[in-house]
């Protein structure tokens, strides 16, 4: 076959996929660089319970849940012991108080094996399950709203303030809200000795500190349009009475690795609304090792594998737009387009190389006959849409940042979402292999010991 009519084809096809991409890319930037804060609401209007998942946490819990008593005294703190082999229930139960009772905003739910250490969903709906018995059969459900941190999460002091505004809870109709996400230690190298394993740590902080802040919240200021925001596993806040028409026996939470999309598929196909804000935030510590990180992105990769079996249920809503239910599909189907470009995206370059060999005059006229501005514009639209995340982060997140710092953030940017080809492809062997058991990553400081902890 014709070496160009063959590279020609490969590239357009590369060239549409990234083009699309990029257009998609576009239209989320627009509403996330046009925001305006709103005004917050009154949160003493609404009872607010704080769920804190826990397994092996006795190094983080206590101050978590100081932090959480101290910020938010009105607010009720469930800490859920997911039969934890270390000293957590320990620590929760001196926290509470004299015979354990003396703090009565305080809550230990305690899990045994083996029920216990199956996910964070289960430990979620064992929460679920002891606040509606806490309340009992004739309480306010459409007030009570229910808050999910990780044990070593700070959502801002300002959170409840600003979910009680007249858009998100303020409004009845909506039964979640995502807050916006940020890295605690973003800034902060990790304690390690060689130089290239402090920079390569800060580095990665860095990244995943953009992609929440930035790309992520673009994203779901864009699902606004579409009615389509998703939750994610920290700082995710749900109306008590929404769970309740989504709930199971066993609870609102089901059994999908990413248990958080999962929920807002249920309470959207629900007739709820969800919203998102970017006015308050909640603090996690991101990672330093890329074990670890890619550990914990093929658990979120797999999880989304594991949704496509309510494609059907999303398409056939009646309470999802076309253009919502059409982008709920198109993030199901990312893990598979990520596999699919591993495929086409390096055929032109393998093509191009192996007729090098055989043939080097044929390519070389071939390319300086003007094949190389087809390369050129093939490389810019697989770049632009991760290279300018850069300077957009600069500006509303970092603006003390340089800019050319700010474009080597971008082009950072542009490496770390190549890792997500990895991550797809280990999803998938899981998949394939039928390992679908809770992935768990091991927090930053749980460097020497065998404990591990329910994931972001």
């Amino acid at each position: 076959m014709n070496l160009g009519l063959l590279l020609g084809f490969t590239q357009a096809l590369a060239l549409t996929m990234s083009v699309a991409f990029m257009t998609y890319v576009c239209l989320i930037v627009v509403p996330y660089l046009r925001h305006k804060r709103a005004v917050p609401g009154d949160p003493y209007q609404l009872e607010w319970h704080f769920f804190v998942p826990c397994r092996d946490e006795d190094a983080v819990v206590g101050d978590t849940v100081r932090y959480l008593r101290g910020n938010f005294p009105h607010a009720h703190v469930w800490v859920i012991d997911d039969d934890s082999d270390d000293g957590t229930v320990a620590v929760v139960s001196r926290l509470q108080g004299p015979r354990h009772g003396g703090d009565r905003n305080l809550h230990l739910v305690r899990r045994h094996r083996p029920h216990a250490r199956t996910g964070k969903g289960d430990a979620l709906n064992s929460a679920y399950r002891a606040l509606k018995d806490w309340m009992g059969r004739h309480a306010d459900t459409d007030r009570a709203i229910i808050v999910v941190v990780d044990a070593d999460g700070r959502p801002a002091p300002d959170c409840l303030a600003v979910c009680a505004a007249d858009h998100l809870f303020g409004d009845a109709r909506v039964g979640a809200v995502q807050v916006d996400v940020r890295m605690s230690n973003r800034g902060t190298p990790p304690p390690e000795t060689g130089l290239w394993k402090r920079k390569f740590g800060s580095a990665l902080v860095r990244m995943q500190d953009l992609e929440f802040r930035s790309a992520i919240a673009a994203i779901q200021m864009s699902r606004g349009r579409t009615g389509t925001i998703s939750m994610g596993g920290n700082g995710q806040f749900t109306r008590l009475s929404a769970l309740d028409t989504i709930s199971t026996g066993h609870g609102p939470w089901r059994g999908a690795l990413l248990e958080d999309f999962e929920l807002g598929v249920h309470l959207l196909t629900a007739g709820w609304k969800t919203g998102f804000t970017v006015d308050t935030h909640v603090d996690q510590e991101a990672l330093y090792s890329l074990r670890r990180f890619l550990a914990q992105r093929t658990r979120w990769g797999q999880g989304t594998m594991q949704c496509g079996r309510y494609v059907r249920r999303i398409w056939d809503s009646t309470h999802l737009s076309t253009l919502g239910a059409a982008e709920m599909l198109y993030y199901l189907a990312q893990p598979w387009m990520q596999l699919l470009g591993t495929l086409i995206y390096p055929i032109p370059f393998i093509l191009l190389f192996t007729r090098a060999a055989t043939d080097p005059g044929e390519v070389w006229d071939w390319f300086t006959g003007g094949a190389w501005i087809l390369f050129a514009t093939y490389g810019s639209f697989g770049l632009l849409p991760f290279v300018i995340w850069g300077p957009i982060y600069r500006r509303r997140c970092e603006p003390e940042k340089g800019f050319l710092r700010s474009v080597g953030y971008g082009l950072a940017y542009a490496l770390y979402i190549y890792t997500f080809y990895i991550t797809s492809w280990r999803a998938v062997f899981r998949l394939a292999r039928g390992r679908n058991g809770w992935t768990k990553t091991k927090r930053n400081t749980e460097r020497r010991t065998g404990v591990v902890a329910l994931d972001h």
